[in-house]
């Protein structure tokens, strides 16, 4: 027999229609494939002359690391979890506890940074439009906090991701891409001397092949926005159409679906991303990448404009704002999605974190600062980004190598401990030469924290409890009292023998004056891990020493679990249950740090606060005593 107690952030199951998986990649795409509107430019003005060998690094690093760690995360978190889920089942206590929310940090980082950067880059297509450059030149911060601003105002109304609208923009995106790439190439091909210049300039730069290659290897971490979008990927597993017999607990066609997703984006993109590195580098001029310039932020719509005229030019704004802008919504949406669904489990989500509509008012303001800090630039948010993107596939690369070792797989374990050294050396070379993105992340991280276990701090005394389970015996101590007064004796177990029931029992009598004919139950709490926040409450019956009724608990928390215990009984019964303590040595705050880190500390006291907390109606509330 169970009895519910929903927690404050207890929601019904979210049920996802299922769809086609190439639809779900183009939700994906939003954030992946729309970093082609500033990636190239980002590239050229990182490696030069080299971009192109440095992206072929980059894809290289995308198909052989990124692409089969994150396949390897779809079938270990088919729910959607990712990465970070993965390492939360590795770690307990609160190391564990610490070490994903550092993780929620960085992610909050990726998620805010593809907000900002992405609404810059909508706002660099605006304002380098022939057709709009002498309006609005100047007004760039302005035009970005507006564009964070109409993003919060869409989520504030109410959104829902509509995949739909996401396969229309990136459907039009590509094939406008397409379009530029190909004419482009034809470019190149019409003058064959643009070829032998490059690569007249970069031996003059560089010397020999492997020089190059040796220069790239170093400077494609400043690449690293290319690799966005995997940790989207699983995220949106859910939304995947699954086989009729898949089950919750194996689900083996939504995984299937994931993995083609993930791969048919990763060669999508690793396309893309070299050929539009070599055509920007090849035709447009070293100067234009300059902050400032006209191909700055912008380097293909540049090309859209030279080539194909402003017409076609404008035409590819509009749709490049659009899917930045987008992008930025599937980001805010993401992040409202990730940080419940971690936080309150650990009791460590404010109350108004419940609503929506706060959560969106504070993370557009956060927004604001941001776009504020960075200048609406688009080059300067780009090693932020990049750092939350590494940080995020590195852990990813770390869970699966520890998975795959866990399950005897010699080989896999080599290869994704190699994969994610690579990873490491990577996030290692971003954060030493673009130290903005640590610096944003470690405001994330420490923001989160604070407010953290600020929240915890004031939940400290909720009931906890999701529901209580009784076996059989202990279900038949229960019912036995259904009418008369069932009293319990809090006992801190040691050795269990017959000398430990007969004292304790005889102080308690003694104690709080209880006559000799008035029976008495004891009950026993174990403490699992103290860091979880909610937990269900298992209750065993036993008789110990063919004389004394015991009730055995394991929970989290000491007073909670026995506050959750006494509601029951009086739910149950009809009565109120007598609960009796003895007083415990030491300071009360010792006595509170214990019960707030540990779930242990001077238990009657808290366990009344529970009560009062859980409870309002003083008549209703089981009597706490303390002797």
């Amino acid at each position: 027999m169970a009895k519910q107690y929903p927690g404050p952030h207890a929601e019904a199951p979210v049920e996802h229609e299922g769809q086609r998986w190439w639809r779900v990649m183009c939700l994906t795409g939003l954030d992946y494939f729309s970093t082609l509107g500033y990636q190239p430019g980002i590239a050229a003005l990182a490696a030069g002359l080299l971009s192109p060998v440095a992206t072929v690094v980059l894809v290289i690093v995308t198909l052989f690391g990124a692409l089969p760690v994150y396949r390897r995360v779809a079938k270990e978190s088919p729910h959607g979890e990712g990465s970070i889920a993965m390492l939360e089942r590795l770690l307990s206590f609160w190391q564990g506890k610490l070490f994903v929310l550092a993780l929620l940090g960085f992610a909050a980082t990726d998620f805010m940074i593809t907000i900002t950067l992405s609404a810059a880059d909508a706002t660099a297509h605006l304002v380098e439009n022939p057709h709009l450059t002498s309006a609005l030149s100047g007004k760039q911060v302005l035009i970005t906090l507006l564009l964070v601003a109409l993003l919060g105002g869409v989520f504030l109304k109410g959104f829902s991701e509509a995949i739909g609208l996401a396969v229309f923009l990136v459907a039009v995106y590509l094939a406008l891409n397409v379009v530029v790439v190909v004419n482009g190439l034809w470019h190149v091909l019409k003058s064959p001397h643009l070829v032998t210049d490059w690569t007249d300039a970069l031996t003059a730069e560089h010397g020999n092949v492997i020089a190059m290659i040796g220069v790239a290897l170093i400077v494609f971490p400043k690449l690293a926005l290319g690799l966005s979008g995997f940790e989207t990927g699983v995220a949106v597993m859910p939304h995947i159409e699954g086989d009729p017999e898949d089950t919750e607990e194996k689900p083996t066609g939504r995984i299937r679906g994931a993995r083609k997703l993930l791969t048919t984006a990763a060669l999508i993109m690793s396309c893309f991303l070299i050929t539009t590195s070599f055509i920007t580098t090849l035709l447009i001029p070293k100067a234009a990448f300059e902050p400032g310039g006209p191909a700055n932020g912008r380097a293909l719509a540049y090309l859209a404009h030279e080539n194909l005229g402003n017409t076609f030019g404008s035409i590819y704004d509009i749709s490049t704002i659009a899917i930045l802008w987008f992008a930025g919504a599937s980001a805010m949406a993401g992040m409202l999605n990730l940080l419940p669904r971690y936080l309150p489990r650990y009791g460590m989500a404010p109350h108004w974190a419940r609503a929506v509509r706060p959560m969106v008012i504070v993370l557009t303001l956060i927004a604001f600062l941001v776009t504020w800090l960075f200048d609406a630039s688009v080059d300067a948010q780009g090693g932020a980004y990049a750092t939350g993107v590494l940080v995020l596939i590195s852990s990813a690369a770390i869970a699966v190598t520890i998975a795959a070792h866990k399950a005897g797989q010699r080989n896999w374990t080599i290869a994704f401990a190699v994969i994610a050294a690579v990873f490491l050396y990577t996030t290692g070379v971003n954060i030493a030469e673009r130290p903005d993105g640590v610096k944003i992340g470690a405001c994330f991280i420490g923001g989160i924290i604070l407010v953290s276990f600020l929240s915890r701090l004031r939940r400290a005394f909720e009931l906890r409890v999701t529901d209580v389970v009784l076996d059989e015996a202990a279900e038949r101590f229960v019912r036995d009292y259904t009418h008369r007064t069932m009293r319990l004796i809090a006992n801190e177990p040691n050795s269990r023998d017959l000398a430990e029931y007969q004292e304790k029992k005889r102080e308690v009598r003694a104690h709080h004056d209880i006559p000799a004919d008035i029976d008495l139950v004891f009950v026993e709490v174990t403490v699992r891990d103290p860091s979880e926040f909610e937990s269900v409450l298992d209750v065993r019956g036993e008789v110990l020493h063919d004389r004394y009724r015991v009730l055995t608990l394991e929970s989290s928390s000491v007073p909670n679990a026995l506050a959750a215990l006494l509601l029951t009984i009086r739910d149950r019964t009809g009565q109120l249950p007598h609960i009796y303590f003895d007083w415990t040595e030491g300071g009360p705050v010792g006595h509170f740090l214990r019960f707030f880190l540990f779930g242990q500390g001077e238990v009657a006291p808290v366990t009344r606060e529970v009560l009062r907390e859980a409870e309002p109606d003083r008549s209703r509330r089981p009597r706490v005593h303390v002797g």
